[in-house]
């Protein structure tokens, strides 16, 4: 099985107490089950999210059986996954790039030692 890592970017609305609250929201304790499992019943092995200012950057590790549609797919059709990105709207706003509703954008890998 071939491991293969993605990276994503998105901003965070620019308000310190937001951005505290978005933090709150992902600490382990205060994650919801139903969207951990709906992550690794996608086929994404690892995930970890960094910060710097109002800017986020994901990395995810996946296996062979993960698709970007497929995860779309999944999304759509489980409540508990829309409720959590309708909650997550009130902390992030899209890039200036983003296509209408689009959130988490994928990056180009531009370097590899």
């Amino acid at each position: 099985m071939m491991m293969k890592h993605y990276c994503l970017a998105l901003d965070l609305v620019d308000d310190p107490a937001l951005i505290a609250e978005y933090e709150n929201w992902h600490k382990k304790e205060n994650g919801w089950p139903e969207i951990t499992k709906s992550i690794t019943d996608s086929g994404i092995t690892d995930m970890k999210i960094y910060r710097t200012g109002n800017r986020l950057f994901m990395i995810m590790e996946t296996d062979d059986s993960f698709s970007f549609d497929h995860k779309a797919a999944m999304d759509n059709a489980n409540p508990k996954v829309k409720e959590w990105e309708q909650l997550m709207w009130k902390f992030q706003q899209p890039m200036p790039w983003a296509k209408n509703g689009e959130k988490w954008i994928l990056m180009d890998k531009i370097f590899q030692l």
